[in-house]
């Protein structure tokens, strides 16, 4: 940008540059962040192949990825509102930029005339010209300072129209985790198991639960000796990990569009996207159930149980006892052809809210044969967006 059209921005539009930098800069510091978070990510995946517990490795790979992706989104989401907002300063003040720009073209045109601008005369235009040096530079600093804000935001955008490469190149070797750890969640035989299964029971229970609460409070009175609470469950409390990364589209018992509320929550997720357990857990059932897809339902401790609905795959058998971060599964969906994927993620990003997310996780925490509001158990941040209106 020229400097005179800089100075007369900063003076038509007035803009203070202190919090525009900082949003700015700070919107290029996260996205370079969740780049370097990426191509580390991908970095991994050789030496998560040769590791002896292959589902610990992949889980890592994925999850680091899938971390990488979300914190680029926020980056993306962030520099895309700024630079909206940019836009609508200028357009708001189109017509007084329009008036000054004139102006001072016109004085450029025709410098002489400059002498006559003054209704006073030549002498009170002379004292006008030296009160305007004494405040040039000030507006000068304005000018230079609207200048970097606008470099931040072209650096924010050329970076989104790199990371399209970035993502293509990505996308391929999350993909393979993701194969590979489908593949050794299944080669698992030395899980250690707490009880054992008793497919006639659960079959049992399955055909004559209409509901998901019947079928999680029959699981819940089964007679299973799982042991003492594998650690403090109830002292996590306000502190439990999302099982997913996505948002948020409906909270504890808010009705959906027909009406239906369900006591617990709904998250939009990626397609494929790792779910895993927030607290060490024992399956306690695993399976398709009803129209919720595959359920996974696990027991943190005595009398409470996290149920985890919607999974495309879950892996696991029942009486598996799984450590915090563990995989319990993945969803459903079919992402981008790799060449389409980093255009698409970044609009998606831009858009914000469930954009590009495309499969939905139901999350419920019960105990006894009560359901809990997750809000008071889990962390939001930087897991799981709250949807945005």
């Amino acid at each position: 940008m020229k400097p005179l059209l800089a100075l007369t921005l900063a003076v038509a539009l007035g803009l203070g540059s202190g919090a525009m930098a900082q949003t700015a800069s700070q919107a290029v510091d996260d996205a370079e962040e969740a780049a370097a978070l990426l191509r580390a990510a991908v970095a991994e995946l050789p030496k998560a192949v040769e590791a002896d517990d292959q589902v610990v490795a992949m889980t890592d790979v994925i999850r680091a990825y899938e971390l990488g992706l979300s914190a680029l989104r926020g980056g993306l989401r962030q520099a895309s509102l700024r630079e909206a907002e940019l836009r609508d300063r200028f357009e708001a003040q189109r017509g007084q930029l329009s008036r000054v720009l004139g102006a001072m073209t016109s004085m450029q045109d025709s410098p002489e005339s400059a002498m006559l601008l003054h209704p006073a005369g030549a002498l009170a235009n002379a004292r006008s010209a030296m009160i305007l040096s004494d405040v040039t530079p000030g507006l000068r600093a304005q000018a230079e300072d609207l200048q970097t804000d606008l470099d931040e935001i072209a650096t924010v955008r050329e970076l989104q129209a790199n990371a399209a490469g970035m993502l293509e190149t990505g996308l391929a070797s999350v993909q393979e985790a993701r194969r590979l750890l489908v593949s050794a969640s299944g080669d698992r035989s030395s899980m250690p198991a707490r009880y054992g299964e008793d497919p006639a029971e659960l079959s049992a229970l399955q055909e004559a639960a209409a509901t998901l609460d019947e079928f999680a409070s029959g699981i819940a009175r089964m007679e299973t000796d799982i042991g003492a609470p594998m650690e403090d469950f109830e002292g996590a409390q306000g502190s439990l990990r999302l099982p997913a990364i996505g948002t948020i589209l409906r909270t504890y018992d808010e009705p959906d569009a027909a009406g239906v509320s369900r006591p617990g929550w709904v998250i939009a997720t990626a397609p494929a996207a790792l779910v895993q357990t927030p607290w060490p857990a024992t399956i306690r059932y695993r399976g398709p159930f009803l129209d919720y897809g595959n359920v996974m339902i696990v027991e943190p401790a005595r009398g409470y149980l996290l149920i985890f609905a919607g999974l495309s795959q879950v892996f696991g058998e029942v009486g598996d006892v799984l450590k915090a971060g563990d995989p319990v599964g993945l969803m459903g969906g079919s992402e981008a052809p790799a060449q389409e994927f980093g255009s698409q993620f970044v609009a998606d990003a831009k858009e914000g809210g469930a954009a590009g997310r495309s499969e939905t996780l139901y999350l419920e925490l019960r105990r006894g044969n009560e359901t809990l509001d997750p809000a008071e158990w889990f962390v939001l941040n930087p897991i799981v967006e709250p949807q945005q209106d």
